[in-house]
C-alpha cells in the first residue's frame, strides 16, 4: 500500500458548474469513517490566498495600500530596519524580497520538551487568551515576541525567488490596524458569508458545525495527540488558530466557490467582490525575468510548464499561463484557470499519521488528475 493519504476528495468545475465531485477512502487508515463531501479539511497554506490575500486585495481596491511603496509605510516596526525598510508589498507577496523562509516559533515555548510557564498555561486567563489546543492557552505577549523575531530575521541581499511565509503572520494584524476591524470578522463579512460558504473559517471546533473534521498528524512533540479540529501548523496554533499563513478549515464546495470568484476576476453570482484589474494584477507573474513564477500571493505554473513532461510539470502541463492557485502542507491543492474556465480542488490529509508520508508528491497524483480533466474538456 502506498499510503499517499487515507482518504481524499476531488471537485472539478467547468464554466461555473461542478463537473465532478467524488470522495475516496477514509479519515484514517483503520477504515472506520468514510470521507464525505461535507467534511472539513485543514487547508494549511491554502489559507494564504483565502484569508489575508482577498482582504489585502480589497485594501488595494480602496487605495488604502500601495503595492510599490515600502511595506514599512504600513508596518511601522520595519521603519528603522535597514534590511527591511525599503521592501515593497509586491516583493514580499511574490516571494522576491529575500525574507527568511520559516522560523519555528514552537522552540520559544518549549524547553527540554516542557512548556515555558510564561507563555503557555493549561487554562484560560486574561493574560492567556489565545486558545491553541484543547487545554493549551498562549500568553497574549507571545505575538509581540514573534513579530520582533520576524523583524530581526535575516534578509538575503540578492533579489531572487525564495518562498517565505513569515509576512503572512503579520498580515492579519496589519489588516486590523488599517481597517479597525478584526481579521476574521472582515473575512466573514466581506467574503465567506456573502458567498454563502459560512463553513470556511477558523477554529471550527468552536462553531458547532455538524460537519466531520478530517484529522491531520499525530503530534508527539507539542500536543501529544492526533490533531483534529485544531490547526496543524504550529506557528498558526501559537497565534490561537487564527493566522494568515494557515488556520482556515473548509469543504471542497467552499474552495470551489472562492476560486470561482477569483476565476471570474472578482465576481460571483452577479456580485462583485473585487475589482477585475486588481485580481488580474495579483494573479499575474510579477518577476518573470528573475526566474520567479509567482503572482502576488498566488502560485503560478512553472514558466516553461507547457514544455514539461507530466512527471516534471507543475501543475498540469495543459494549465494556461493565466492559471493560478496554491497548495497546502496537509495535502490540499486548489487551482483556477480563467482561459479554460476550470476550477480544480483536491483535498487530502496526507500528513496522517505523520508528515513523513510524501507519496502524494512522489506519485504525482494531483498533477496527473488535473491533466486528466484538461484532456476531457479539450477533447
Amino acid at each position: 500500500m502506498n499510503k499517499a493519504f487515507p482518504g481524499a476528495q476531488l471537485l472539478v468545475a467547468h464554466k461555473g458548474d461542478v463537473l465532478f465531485h467524488k470522495t475516496y477512502g477514509f479519515h484514517t487508515y483503520d477504515s472506520l469513517i468514510p470521507v464525505q463531501k461535507t467534511d472539513l479539511y485543514d487547508l494549511a497554506s491554502v489559507t494564504k490566498i483565502l484569508g489575508p490575500l482577498p482582504l489585502l486585495m480589497k485594501l488595494v481596491d480602496e487605495g488604502r495600500i500601495d503595492l510599490d511603496v515600502p511595506f514599512s509605510t504600513y508596518w511601522k516596526p520595519w521603519q528603522g530596519n535597514k534590511d527591511k525598510k525599503d521592501l515593497t508589498l509586491r516583493e514580499i507577496l511574490s516571494h522576491q524580497a529575500g525574507l527568511t523562509p520559516y522560523i519555528v516559533f514552537l522552540n520559544e515555548v518549549l524547553k527540554k520538551g516542557e512548556f515555558k510557564k510564561k507563555f503557555v498555561r493549561n487554562s484560560p486567563h486574561r493574560r492567556f487568551p489565545l486558545h491553541a489546543y484543547e487545554n493549551l492557552w498562549i500568553n497574549d505577549r507571545f505575538e509581540k515576541k514573534v513579530f520582533r523575531q520576524i523583524s530581526r530575521s535575516d534578509v538575503r541581499q540578492e533579489k531572487e525567488y525564495l518562498y517565505s511565509g513569515l509576512a503572512f503572520l503579520l498580515f492579519p494584524t496589519l489588516i486590523e490596524q488599517i481597517t479597525g476591524h478584526s481579521y476574521s470578522y472582515l473575512l466573514a463579512s466581506k467574503f465567506t458569508f456573502p458567498m454563502e460558504i459560512p463553513s470556511l473559517g477558523f477554529l471550527p471546533t468552536e462553531k458547532g458545525f455538524p460537519n466531520a473534521i478530517i484529522p491531520t498528524e499525530y503530534d508527539s512533540l507539542y500536543r501529544k495527540n492526533v490533531v483534529q479540529g485544531w490547526v496543524h501548523d504550529e506557528n498558526a496554533s501559537l497565534f490561537g488558530g487564527i493566522s494568515g499563513n494557515a488556520g482556515l478549515f473548509g469543504t471542497a464546495r467552499d474552495l470551489f466557490r472562492f476560486m470561482q470568484m477569483y476565476q471570474n476576476y472578482g465576481e460571483l453570482d452577479g456580485y462583485r467582490y473585487l475589482k477585475a484589474e486588481t485580481v488580474k494584477e495579483f494573479t499575474r507573474v510579477q518577476f518573470p525575468g528573475n526566474d520567479n513564477r509567482r503572482g502576488l500571493g498566488f502560485d503560478k505554473p512553472l514558466l516553461d510548464n507547457a514544455d514539461q513532461e507530466l512527471s516534471e510539470a507543475y501543475p498540469a502541463p495543459a494549465a494556461s499561463p493565466e492559471s493560478f492557485g496554491h497548495s497546502g502542507f496537509t495535502g490540499t491543492f486548489v487551482w483556477a484557470d480563467p482561459k479554460y474556465q476550470l476550477v480544480y480542488v483536491f483535498l487530502s490529509n496526507r500528513v496522517y499519521p505523520t508528515r513523513t508520508h510524501r507519496n502524494l508528491y512522489e506519485l504525482n497524483i494531483r498533477t496527473a488528475l488535473h491533466q486528466l480533466f484538461y484532456d476531457h474538456i479539450l477533447n
